[in-house]
């Protein structure tokens, strides 16, 4: 009787049942800005070119350990909650692994926390906006704190004394996770507790009360009673708070550490266990009669953290272009190395529709997410010359609001494809992929929901109604170069005649705004063959409903080429 060894030698049967063949190599030491040839596009039109060898170097160092395992570990290893230490004595730390505070250490070192607020070249936010989308490729929770922090800034400066105290901690391009007393610790991270468990959005309905301690009113000493249902990145040195007053809703600085360097009463209940974003430790708090003082008038809480809020909603943009990007790069290695049915996945007609579809959404949402960056920068100098209500404050509201709730929604689907790009090897957690997956609807649910930013459209138009006149004017810039966007501007318009179903229809309303002014965006500066993909099956009749149903007739080749990690 043969044995099987015998049988392997007469049959020629390899020894080595294990053999590797038909898959990627590993995706390393790519420059993840530089390949990223919408982006570098952007960030040349929108104005901010000197960024280029800055943002180079960021995707280089991205492309290496923070994108192969920093956010992995990140993740992996969870934030852990560690409310009292051994000798019972209350303490409320978190512990990160040592991956966090790598991911933090580069994105303070890099200034996406503070370039706007710090640097004297011409178009700032642009240029952040591209270190921003380039180092959350490596990981999208640590980002949470960072845009915080950035955020904080104009929202603090309706109280000045405090703003001069903290700005320059808040702006330092030092990283330093100790809780320290404010006068031993030269930078600092911020962060905000609004929501409550018994209103989500509707802050209104909370019930955190602040006491004034003494005359109290602006810059007043307070102390703030009652819980918060969300607190994201709760070790952070400042929070901006809202606590019920007697002229209503107010805004408050509330420090972790006195300056006298006993801890503040802000008491973490437990961490999030969250569906995504898991390396950022999101809390719930209670405040016991914690010490803060109160930003901007009493009664206007909402208005002063709205400046925060706004900032935060422009990074959700950038993020979602980010998470897009990520995902579009990881199908399409796969799809260039992978072989099947005797051809490699990127050459079977099918698989470049779904590739070039993926291509043809994250260029228009990172064409959106600059040209917002940029409204930013035009509002800003508007007002640092004392102008108000101008055009680019008008536009880069409305803009921020319908661009935030279109590129977020469309972010869920668009990780979900490529995903599936990588079949059963994408459902597995060392692809990255899931993670990409879970990480991807944050964004439509921080800082507004859907209905939320909808309702905020419709609100800005409301108070402002010239806004939708400079939003079309925006839009219009590309008429007569495409029908099909002509046409949809055109239906755009009509949406508006019944102001009495404008609510109920929001959603429609918001949709067709985006795509109105993406479609612009791309035909106006973007590559012909993806702008036309993008007409034809976002603004035409020629697309389905899922990715990878654009017209046959669509230059496959020219967009994946521009799409393709090697490009540029």
């Amino acid at each position: 009787m043969a044995t099987v060894s015998q049988v392997q030698r007469e049959h020629g049967a390899p020894w080595q049942t294990h053999t590797v063949f038909n898959q990627p190599p590993p995706l390393e030491h790519l420059d993840v800005y530089t390949t990223n040839l919408p982006l570098v596009e952007a960030v040349e039109r929108e104005g901010a070119g000197w960024v280029h060898e800055r943002a180079a170097e960021l995707g280089r160092f991205v492309g290496g350990a923070p994108q192969q395992s920093w956010g992995r570990l990140a993740n992996e290893n969870r934030p852990v909650l560690r409310t009292h230490d051994r000798y019972g004595n209350r303490i409320d730390e978190v512990e990160f692994h040592p991956a966090w505070h790598q991911l933090m250490q580069m994105g303070v070192e890099n200034g996406l926390h503070s370039l706007p607020w710090t640097s004297d070249e011409p178009c700032a936010h642009t240029a952040r906006a591209a270190l921003y989308m380039t180092a959350m490729q490596a990981e999208a929770g640590f980002c949470c704190p960072i845009t915080m922090t950035f955020a904080v800034v104009p929202a603090l400066r309706a109280q000045p004394e405090l703003a001069a105290e903290w700005e320059p901690r808040l702006m330092a391009r030092t990283y330093d996770p100790r809780l320290l007393p404010p006068g031993e610790k030269a930078s600092a991270i911020a962060g905000m507790a609004m929501t409550e468990k018994q209103g989500g959005s509707d802050v209104r309905a909370n019930t955190t009360v602040a006491t004034p301690l003494g005359a109290g009113g602006p810059g007043g000493e307070y102390e703030i009673t009652g819980h918060k249902w969300f607190c994201s990145a709760p070790m952070s040195d400042i929070f901006l708070v809202l606590a019920q007053t007697e002229e209503g809703l107010s805004c408050f600085l509330l420090p972790r550490i006195l300056r006298d360097g006993s801890r503040n009463a802000f008491h973490i209940q437990r961490l999030k266990d969250k569906l995504g974003n898991r390396s950022n430790a999101s809390s719930e708090l209670e405040l016991h009669g914690a010490w803060a003082q109160m930003v901007g008038e009493p009664g206007r809480g909402v208005p002063t953290i709205i400046e925060m809020v706004g900032h935060t909603r422009l990074d959700c943009v950038i993020g979602s272009a980010a998470g897009m990007r990520a995902g579009l790069v990881s199908a399409i290695h796969h799809a260039a190395h992978r072989r099947t049915f005797g051809k490699r996945l990127i050459e079977q007609p099918l698989m470049r529709n779904v590739l070039a579809d993926l291509c043809v959404e994250s260029e228009a949402t990172t064409a959106l997410a600059m040209r917002l960056a940029r409204a930013y920068d035009e509002a800003d100098a508007d007002a640092r010359a004392g102008e108000n209500g101008t055009d680019a404050q008008l536009f880069k509201r409305l803009a921020t609001a319908a661009g935030k709730y279109w590129t977020c929604k469309r972010a869920p689907g668009h990780a979900c494809e490529a995903l599936e790009c990588l079949g059963g090897n994408g459902y597995v957690e060392e692809s990255g992929m899931p993670r990409l997956y879970r990480e991807a609807p944050l964004a439509s649910i921080w800082e507004g929901s859907g209905n939320v930013m909808s309702l905020d459209v419709l609100r800005a138009l409301a108070r402002s109604p010239r806004s939708l006149e400079v939003f079309l004017a925006e839009v219009e810039q590309a008429r007569g170069a495409d029908a099909r966007l002509d046409a949809r501007v055109e239906a755009l318009k009509r949406q508006f005649s019944d102001a009495g179903t404008l609510e109920t229809r929001a959603r429609r309303v918001v949709e067709a705004m985006a795509l109105c002014l993406q479609g612009s965006l791309l035909v106006r500066n973007g590559a012909p063959a993806v702008a036309d993909a993008f007409c034809a099956s976002r603004l035409g009749a020629d697309g389905g409903l899922e990715y990878g149903t654009l017209p046959a007739g669509t230059d496959f080749e020219a967009i994946l080429e521009r799409g393709r990690p090697q490009a540029g």
